[in-house]
């Protein structure tokens, strides 16, 4: 099929990653699917545990939020079509399907990067200005950039997609577990949008990123010592995921550009999954176990409601 012309809005796709591992298909979809309950659960719990506490409604808190909607929202656009191509002996998706899923994951990632990038302003303004803060960043300020956050990921996304049916590829094998959108498009020969959205999608971000945290470093080094103490404890875990985050990401986009025959077919399958199943599982122990507002809330909580060894983040 890969040298003949398929018309994209009408055919399927072959998912030539799917191995033949027989009756251990079987404990691989007991594997994923204990890792998406696990996620599931402890996102939706810190969600739970922010909403219901007032003393968390405040700007950063409600950022989280958005941050662990987004997490289940990505593995949930992943985790669903992996347990179902697990048990599947023959490993074809429709196009429709495989557009839908493409969406979801470029659409998790772009509201991932921005939500970091708005955290991270929202530190900036925490530390350098925290006098001004609550005037800065108000209640309907909070709820503009969420609103904006996911409504710029979506409609940039959406242009790229409207693009991308429309062309006519030659072929229909997918080298990868799940619909990448790079690999649809190499399909067609035609790569010039998808260059330009991924470098808006991470550039845009990474300039508020890098200024927010020039600023809160320089006023680390000049500031007090309690300054310095609050600056690590909040941005440590902003840090470690949007770390984490960037990694998962550019081993993707360098895999769907480069030949990577030389790596193990098993690590590139483990690194192909790692920015949607270890960011969602890594951001709830990060937020809940590090932020001790959080922390101290989710024990409050489980010690009135629920026995302590059943808090899935603690």
């Amino acid at each position: 099929t890969d040298g003949m012309m398929v018309n994209s809005t009408s055919s399927y796709f072959i998912l030539s990653t799917y191995l033949n591992v027989g009756t251990l298909k079987y404990l691989y979809f007991m594997l994923t699917a204990v890792l998406y309950i696990v996620i599931i659960t402890a996102n939706t719990s810190l969600i739970v545990v922010i909403c219901m506490n007032r003393s968390l409604h405040e700007p950063m808190y409600l950022f989280l939020c958005s941050l662990f909607g987004n997490e289940l929202y990505g593995s949930t656009g992943l985790f669903p079509f992996l347990l179902v191509q697990i048990l599947s002996d023959i490993h074809t998706v429709s196009a429709s399907l495989c557009y839908l899923q493409i969406f979801c994951l470029y659409t998790y990632v772009n509201v991932e990067f921005i939500n970091l990038a708005v955290i991270s302003y929202d530190r900036y303004l925490a530390i350098c200005y925290p006098l001004q803060y609550n005037t800065r960043m108000t209640t309907n300020k909070v709820v503009i950039l969420m609103i904006v956050i996911w409504l710029y990921s979506y409609v940039k996304f959406l242009i790229t997609l409207f693009l991308n049916i429309r062309l006519t590829l030659c072929g229909n094998t997918i080298n990868s577990l799940y619909c990448d959108n790079y690999i649809v498009v190499k399909l067609a020969l035609n790569n010039i949008y998808g260059l330009f959205s991924i470098s808006l999608s991470i550039l845009v971000p990474l300039v508020l990123i890098l200024f927010s945290y020039m600023r809160i470093l320089k006023v680390c080094f000049s500031g007090s010592k309690q300054t310095r103490q609050k600056a690590v404890s909040t941005c440590t875990p902003h840090l470690t995921s949007l770390l984490n985050f960037s990694f998962g990401c550019c081993f993707e986009i360098l895999q769907s550009r480069f030949d990577m025959t030389s790596v193990p077919s098993v690590l590139c399958i483990i690194l192909s999954l790692y920015f949607v199943i270890i960011q969602p599982l890594l951001n709830p122990v990060m937020y809940g176990l590090q932020m001790s507002k959080i922390r101290n809330t989710c024990k409050h909580v489980l010690r009135y409601k629920i026995p302590a060894d059943r808090c899935p983040i603690l």
